[in-house]
């Protein structure tokens, strides 16, 4: 029978959405694609955050950011959802927390798109399909 020194760790690195202090970074998922939010909460918590809430459109994300403040450290944000979009959201967001820190989540292709968020003052970007390692690196990058 294996045992676990059998097996090389693949975690030698602490989390990344575990804080300084043991505390969890808390996020905020908005995204219309119940599929996306699901693989977005999977790969974050694989990763130590904890998701804190999901919404399903920017109208519903921005009053779920207001209804948590301050106790949310990121937002991903999609882009292109039904009755509020994610620049929209993302203009509120701001509005509301100056130090709002949320990151796009896009499907390629969406190139103007993604630079208009980041002078509305977005951190990062993640282009769809998503991919794990980039997913948390574009996020930890987001939280320094």
């Amino acid at each position: 029978m294996k045992t676990k020194q059998d097996f090389p760790t693949t975690n030698d690195r602490p989390p990344e959405g575990v804080k300084l202090d043991g505390s969890k970074f808390r996020v905020l998922i908005v995204d219309d694609s119940m599929f996306v939010a699901k693989q977005l909460t999977q790969i974050l918590t694989s990763d130590g955050y904890e998701v804190v809430a999901t919404a399903e459109d920017g109208k519903d994300g921005v009053d779920k950011y207001k209804e948590l403040c301050p106790n949310i450290d990121l937002v991903t944000m999609d882009i292109t959802m039904p009755r509020m979009d994610g620049i929209t959201a993302l203009e509120q967001i701001i509005a509301f927390d100056k130090n709002a820190r949320v990151v796009m989540v896009s499907a390629l292709g969406k190139e103007e798109l993604v630079k208009k968020s980041l002078l509305a003052g977005a951190k990062n970007y993640i282009v769809k399909p998503l991919d794990r390692k980039k997913v948390l690196e574009r996020i930890s990058a987001s939280l320094k």
